[in-house]
Order: structure tokens, then sequence, then C-alpha cells
């Protein structure tokens, strides 16, 4: 840390994409419908394009019962259960409509649902979800299927069900342990309750468990994150996502409660952040990249060794290029060489269903630009480095001479420390990896020609 400068901190200190796509979700375009969407649909059934793709779903349940304020998902805040009743009807329908589609049957490999509070759902709820699931795919035996939890919301033997359903991977909301913060956030959930689900879920034989923390939020100071920072390694959960908080108040309503001037500085976040890297590396977990950590033997930590680690919209994922279906309010997918994102409004949502329309409202079909960028910005983001001859082969470009400008701009980032330019490529370094979404945006296209990058979170 003694090479982080104030210079460098005050450089870094601006908005900036977490590249869990390229191009961003701020690219998608409302002229990209329903019928480009069922376009790329049909490609994949047919195989022109994705035949060995593999398939995972997303499905979004977005109510939550209270308001966390640091939010920024799409979430709905209610007491009244029953409105999941009519979601899942509609659900249903969305799914027959992709089953038209795609044809039954397909195989998918990885299930996650999130929200929202995907456990505001009753176990009978779960049940009638999964069932709808799996008359219209193929759930692979050895695949993936996790789950969103928040603590306050499962018991030991709600969990039970979770794991009777086949789910194999959960996935807590913890944030922080300390209670001040707690109160700040308003989100009170005591450390005891956690490390009793955890042990619960171990007992229950659930293949990974993942906690979520959030440091930069309200109150905290890197002390206080210290003492969560030591009970999370002591509940040793399989992975661990650590993501920096973004404060939009302009665009997420929620975060207008958040006192301001309780938030952590710049510096104090970065201080966050390589605590909890020295932290984490000395409890014997492997940094998988950005916000993520894995014990060596979780499959997150065997894909970062065997080269297999991608990105997609819930963050690092083990399964490179894969066919990504969303579904329910807001999800968003990747099918081929598409994104897309469906209604964001309830009302919306249900009134296209009620049409017997897929609810696409927006989109992007990518260009040979966009996914020759997103090779070299995965690169980056998961692998740490990017090699010139694979992409030269695969692109027919000279790199050096495709991207002249970016490459002035990495010359300057090594003169920084940052990252290392080899004759063969460009590797991130120690301490790149503290800024590594700036070496990524270096390459973003869209970013470049556009400043205006206030709709996103702040690097550090």
């Amino acid at each position: 840390m003694t090479a982080v400068t104030p210079e460098l901190l005050r450089r870094f200190d601006v908005p900036g994409p977490r590249y869990t796509s390229y191009p961003t979700a701020d690219r998608f375009v409302e002229a990209f419908g329903q019928d480009d969407y069922v376009l790329a649909l049909d490609q994949r059934r047919l195989g022109t394009t994705t035949k060995a793709m593999p398939l995972s779903l997303y499905v979004h349940i977005p109510f939550c019962e209270s308001l966390c304020y640091y939010c920024a998902c799409n979430k709905i805040i209610t007491k009244h259960h029953d409105r999941a009743d009519t979601y899942l009807r509609y659900l249903s329908r969305e799914i027959d409509l992709h089953t038209a589609r795609c044809g039954p049957g397909q195989t998918v490999s990885q299930l996650h649902l999130g929200g929202g509070t995907p456990t505001f759902l009753s176990d009978d709820g779960l049940r009638e979800l999964m069932a709808m699931l799996q008359r219209s795919f193929v759930l692979a035996p050895g695949g993936e299927y996790s789950i969103e939890v928040d603590p306050r919301t499962v018991t030991a033997e709600r969990l039970a069900v979770l794991a009777e359903l086949g789910f194999n991977r959960l996935s807590f909301g913890v944030q922080d342990f300390d209670a001040e913060v707690q109160k700040a956030v308003h989100r009170i959930q005591p450390a005891e309750q956690v490390f009793e689900l955890v042990a619960s879920a171990r007992a229950l034989g659930f293949e990974s468990i993942n906690v979520d923390l959030i440091y930069g939020l309200p109150r905290q100071t890197p002390e206080s994150f210290d003492r969560t920072l030591a009970q999370v390694a002591h509940l040793r959960p399989d992975r661990i996502a650590l993501y920096a908080y973004a404060h939009l108040p302009e665009r997420f309503k929620p975060q207008r409660r958040i006192v301001a001037a309780e938030l952590p500085t710049a510096g104090a976040k970065i201080s966050m952040l390589s605590r909890s890297l020295d932290a984490f590396m000395d409890a014997g977990y492997v940094y998988v990249g950005m916000d993520h950590f894995a014990l060596p033997t979780d499959a997150l930590a065997v894909a970062k060794r065997q080269g297999r680690l991608h990105r997609n919209f819930q963050g690092y994922s083990t399964q490179p290029d894969c066919d990504l279906i969303g579904l329910g309010v807001s999800a968003i997918g990747r099918v081929g060489a598409t994104y897309s994102q469906n209604a964001k409004s309830l009302e919306e949502y249900y009134d296209f269903l009620d049409q017997g329309r897929l609810p696409i409202v927006r989109g992007l079909a990518l260009t040979r630009d966009d996914m020759l960028r997103r090779a070299v910005i995965m690169s980056l983001m998961c692998q740490g480095e990017v090699l010139f001859e694979p992409l030269e082969q695969a692109w027919l470009i000279d790199f050096r001479q495709y991207f002249g400008a970016e490459m002035g701009q990495m010359e300057d980032m090594a003169g920084q420390g940052l990252v290392t330019v080899r004759d063969d490529g460009i590797e991130v370094t120690a301490m790149g990896w503290f800024f590594v979404r700036g070496v990524a945006m270096v390459f973003d296209r869209y970013l470049q020609a556009d400043r205006n990058r206030a709709r996103f979170s702040r690097i550090i």
C-alpha cells in the first residue's frame, strides 16, 4: 500500500463500470425488442450461432419485506406475500414462451435465483417455481444451482427445503457485522444468526456457501471493518464477494436516506480493500479477482487456476461463453451475440405477458468490435492479463495497431506501476488489481467517447 500515492487515489476516485458485461447495460437501446430477442433464440435452437453454448438461467424475485438503504437492485418492498402468487403465474407464462421458441428439454448447468429476496417466496412458492423450471428445462446433474438468502428470512428448516429442491449453493447477504453500520443502512442481523445458519447449511451438505460484504458503507472505518473481516474469516465461507458501495442517490431513491457525511473517504475505502485482501489471503483464500475470494478447493478458484473464469451479470462465473436466459421483471439475459433486458416495472412486465409477448424492452446486438473488446476486457478482469497472439489469431488483427491509442494509455499505466507491458501481452500488477476497473476502462470504446460517467459507481 505504500506504493499507492495520493495522486493515484485522486486519479481513480472516478465512476466506472463493474464490467459484468461489455458493452455495459447502460448502452442497451429500446430499438432492440422482442423480435430481435426471438431471432437470437431461434438461432440458438437451430444451432446456427451457439450450438455448443451451455445454458444458464437467472430468475429475478423482486420482493423484499424491508428496505436496505444501500440497495440499488430492482425491488418491491411489501409484506403482502400473496403478491408472489401472482408473480409466479406470470413467470410461468414467460417460461412457456421461451420453451415455445427454444424447444423443451434444454439442458441447464447453472441456475441462480436473485432479487430482491428470493426467500420472500414461501416453501410452497419455491416448490412451484422449481417445478415450473423443471417442466421446461433439464437441470444437469452436477450443475451449479444457487440462491441468494437474506439471513433474516430463513431458518434451518427452510434451508433444508432449499436442499430438498436441488439448490447446492447459497449466498448470504451479510454486508457488515458492525451494529452501528447495520443501523445506518437499516439492516439489523446479529452475527450469531449468520453463524448458526452457515453451520446448518454445512450440516445439510451444501457444496458452496458465499457471503456478501460491502465496504464503503456509512459509519464504516478500516478498524471497524477489520472486526468484520476477522469474523468472516472465522466463519470461513467457501466464497466471499466483497463489493464497493456505489453511492448514487440521484439514481437510487433509497440511498437518499444515507447520510453522505457518514460515508468513508476514498482513502479509507482503499485501506479497507487492502486490509481485506491481506486478511482473506492470510486466511487461505484465493483472490479470484476484483471482488471475489474463494477457498482453493472451491469451483471458482479451480476455474481461475484452469483459465475458465468468466464474468456475467451475477459477477464471476465458472462457465465461459455461457448463454444466459433472464426470467422475471428487469432480468438481463445474453443469447448469442445479443444482450436483452425485461420490463422493469411489474405493470409493464405483466402487460407484455398478457399480450402473449416476451417482456423485452431493450437490449443490444453486439458488433465485431464489441465482441473483440469484450474479450480484452474480460481477460483483464478475469485473468489479469491479455495475451496478444491468441486474440490476433482469433480476430485477424494486429493488436498494437488495432489498439494503438489504448496501448499508449497502457504505457502510461505501466509508468504508474499498474500494468506491465510485455512483447507478448499486458499483465495487471499486484497494485493494479486495486484499480483493475480503471485498466479495463481504457479498452471501453463507448466510455472513451462519452465522458459522462456519473451513472456508474466509483472505482474505489
